[in-house]
């Protein structure tokens, strides 16, 4: 886990930036203006490789705990370099979320919103839909609940 002062933090931003937010014409700044305080409120996970130009971020997801409520959390902005997918690297930093929010905050609950195209990825983790696809950010999405 890191926070928005640590050295990985820009390449976990460049990552999101590329994958999630570039694609649907978003930038960071306007993430933070559309969601004020909210990347200040993540809890940030990373996966890393050894590089031998140094450590480079090869995933990144972010928890928003206590939201909408005490007690219940998000699951946002996950992604993985593409290069790496199949690896088993998402599911690892999903199990490591999971940990941190029901075994060390003690949440009650997680949910995300989950691209219609990934919906697979987090049943297999255990993950239920709970209601009909939506729109958001101009792509088909499922919300999806986890308890332990």
């Amino acid at each position: 886990m890191i926070g928005r002062n640590h050295p990985l933090y820009p390449q976990e931003v460049e990552l999101r930036q590329r994958l999630l937010l570039g694609p649907v014409g978003f930038t960071m700044e306007m993430f933070e203006q559309e969601f004020p305080g909210v990347e200040d409120r993540f809890e940030h996970f990373v996966a890393v490789i050894e590089h031998p130009k140094g450590r480079r971020v090869i995933g990144c997801v972010c928890l928003l705990p206590h939201y909408p409520e005490q007690g219940t959390g998000k699951l946002m902005q996950m992604a993985v370099d593409p290069q790496r997918q199949g690896e088993g690297i998402g599911r690892a930093m999903v199990v490591e979320l999971e940990r941190r929010a029901f075994g060390e905050l003690g949440l009650a609950s997680l949910f995300c919103h989950s691209r219609a195209d990934a919906v697979g990825f987090y049943r297999t983790l255990g993950w239920k839909i709970e209601g009909e696809e939506f729109m958001e950010a101009g792509v088909p999405h499922c919300r999806m609940v986890f308890t332990p």
